[in-house]
């Protein structure tokens, strides 16, 4: 790991930590990094480090405070159990970190996540006019509500076409509500990957030629639109 646990607050004025990842060059546009179920694991800080590395000034926001698991029920409870407002809370507070962080050129901060922290990634930038690029890893989360008609950015997604958790078929509605709420979209079915394709640290889940597609394509789009 080449980042470091960093404090801030939240429009609530309370704390939360999160896992800041800075380019070698010093500067790069902002990337909030949103994980998955299992909590803010060294696979999700590992992926921050990857942005830093691409350029990016990254941070992963705890969302769990401070709780992970490597159990699919115990992961399965904490994102039910996540309150949703403070989670709001937690993101917000997150981009105005980065936004006002010295190492971050420009305005805008882009959102990414996976499974849990996709659907999370959509909420952000709908309720963040600062979200200046949205990506979503099959992104599920069935309390989060995103009400498109307040996004303000373009939204790329990536789903699997072996997924059981989010199918193909729950994408495609997806994105056919962002479409209907006149809002720019591109999503991409991934052939023969899973959920999780992503994560490399699951070798029962990792498909790596759809990740890198999927890595090479979310760089591009932050770099279009940051």
């Amino acid at each position: 790991m080449t980042g470091e646990l960093v404090e801030y607050t939240t429009p609530a004025q309370q704390s939360n930590r999160g896992y800041l990842a800075v380019p070698n060059a010093g500067t790069g546009p902002a990337v909030i990094v949103i994980q998955e179920w299992w909590g803010l694991v060294d696979h999700i800080k590992d992926v921050a480090d990857r942005f830093a590395a691409a350029g990016f000034v990254a941070l992963a926001p705890d969302l769990y405070h401070g709780e992970t698991t490597t159990s699919p029920d115990e992961a399965g409870r904490l994102m039910m159990a996540l309150n949703i407002e403070q989670t709001a809370r937690d993101l917000k507070g997150a981009i105005e970190y980065l936004r006002s962080h010295p190492a971050v050129q420009g305005n805008r901060v882009g959102t990414v996540g996976f499974c849990l922290g996709g659907q999370l990634s959509l909420m952000a930038a709908c309720e963040n006019p600062e979200v200046g690029a949205c990506v979503d890893f099959y992104g599920i989360h069935p309390q989060v509500h995103p009400d498109f008609s307040r996004l303000a950015c373009p939204v790329l997604g990536f789903f699997g076409a072996n997924d059981e958790m989010v199918t193909p078929e729950a994408a495609k509605a997806l994105e056919a509500r962002i479409r209907a709420a006149d809002r720019a979209v591109e999503f991409h079915v991934m052939p023969s990957a899973g959920h999780a394709f992503f994560n490399d640290s699951r070798p029962e889940a990792y498909h790596p030629e759809a990740a890198r597609q999927a890595w090479e394509k979310t760089l591009g789009f932050f770099r279009q639109h940051l």
